[in-house]
């Protein structure tokens, strides 16, 4: 079965940047531009890792975040912002379910190879767990 990867990233052009880039690599992937599309789209589909813009705008990133380990708590986040605000790793406290942050700009192979990694870690924890 593919990944499901959902992006969130209110700048169109480079979430299809991304969003092209992952399926050529072979994920299934789909892009949210809002958080309302976001919160749609995790309200009716299930995902293993959510791609986030932690400066999206007019939005509450937090509230998408808790939305998304709420419906799904395995899933894997990946926090993207051009700030280096929380550079500091407190990003993971606040999101428990975050397992990458990623300074902007970033390349679409690096950004394949997290999503990749994430994946493949929480395939292996949950197969220890299942045992």
């Amino acid at each position: 079965m593919q990944t499901q990867v959902l992006i969130v990233e209110a700048q169109e052009s480079l979430g299809k940047l991304w969003q092209n880039f992952l399926k050529r690599q072979g994920f299934e992937v789909a892009l949210a531009v809002s958080q309302k599309d976001a919160i749609d789209s995790l309200r009716f589909d299930q995902w293993d890792v959510l791609v986030i813009d932690l400066m999206l705008p007019n939005s509450s990133v937090l509230a998408i975040s808790d939305f998304a380990s709420y419906k799904n708590p395995d899933i894997s986040i990946i926090v993207v912002s051009a700030s280096s605000f929380f550079s500091d790793g407190s990003i993971f406290e606040l999101l428990p379910n975050a397992r990458g942050f990623m300074n902007q700009p970033i390349e679409p192979d690096d950004l394949a190879a997290v999503v990749d990694h994430c994946t493949r870690t929480a395939n292996r924890d949950r197969a220890v767990c299942a045992s």
